[in-house]
């Protein structure tokens, strides 16, 4: 069972407590009802789906019903940090150091999800 450590309650649980809310750190447009259909559609629905290390959004939906962040390997599915919604995300270098037995390729983390969105569309646009 996958222990999760909740920031704001300041403990570990196990994951039925949790459920998982997708990729964290997205920023969403400031004149997003400018945007047109295909770059609305990028934002709401595109995501990033990597092989490694990401940065979640979760929410102890059976304890305080917070939302917070978590950076978890989706090759082991560890969490090897987990920290408050609006903080800005901990140096993944720092984290892996601390984390034992754990090999690090140095990539960075992923990029975030606008840039995945933006290449999505921007290929869909080419193909139409």
């Amino acid at each position: 069972m996958l222990l999760i450590y909740c920031p704001y309650c300041e403990e570990e649980r196990p994951e039925i407590e949790f459920r998982h809310a997708g990729q964290a750190h997205l920023v969403r447009s400031p004149d997003i009802a400018d945007q047109g259909e295909l770059e609305f559609e990028a934002y709401l629905y595109l995501r990033q789906n990597p092989k490694g290390i990401i940065a979640e959004r979760w929410r102890h939906i059976h304890g305080c019903g917070r939302f917070f962040n978590a950076i978890r390997d989706t090759v082991s599915d560890r969490i090897y940090a987990t920290y408050k919604a609006g903080e800005l995300m901990p140096d993944l270098d720092a984290v892996l150091a601390n984390a034992p037995n754990v090999a690090h390729s140095g990539k960075p983390l992923t990029q975030p999800a606008a840039s995945a969105a933006t290449s999505a569309l921007a290929a869909r646009k080419s193909e139409a």
